[in-house]
């Protein structure tokens, strides 16, 4: 019976309690090969790590593009793990920026933006919050990783 109650508890740990959880993202964008890596960290209220993912892009041009591509990273990770309120937060103000808005973006990010756009509405209560690259230096490193490894995570 309390074996059944332990477990009982961790479950709802995980998937109820959701408040305070913050999924940081950033990317790294390698020129000569035109690879990037994003790196997504989630946090809890504590600030404690909860899960990491990293995804590499390839034949991407620009490297504006590639952080535009982690905030999309990003909040289809906060997605996969059911998330209902969560914080996303990058150190691209202008991704964040058009995060925000409910407006169509006409910039070369349009796509991307559109995605993110569409996607916010599968999440309760979703906010983007520009944090400076200081803040965010567990998803760059983790970014900065991966693409040395070259493989996803």
């Amino acid at each position: 019976m309390k074996t059944l109650t332990l477990s009982t508890k961790r479950v709802n740990s995980y998937t109820g309690v959701t408040e305070g959880i913050t999924v940081q993202f950033d990317a790294t964008f390698d020129r000569r090969n035109a690879r990037s890596a994003s790196g997504i960290v989630v946090l809890d209220q504590m600030g404690a790590l909860k899960a990491s993912k990293t995804v590499i892009h390839k034949d991407i041009p620009i490297p504006f593009t590639v952080e535009a591509l982690a905030g999309l990273d990003a909040i289809k990770l906060a997605i996969e793990m059911g998330l209902s309120t969560v914080t996303i937060e990058g150190d691209s103000k202008t991704v964040i920026q058009k995060c925000q808005t409910i407006r169509m973006d006409k910039s070369v990010l349009e796509t991307i933006i559109y995605d993110i756009q569409t996607r916010k509405s599968r999440v309760q209560d979703i906010t983007f919050k520009f944090i400076h690259r200081k803040k965010n230096i567990q998803a760059h490193n983790l970014a900065k990783e991966a693409l040395e490894r070259r493989e996803d995570s």
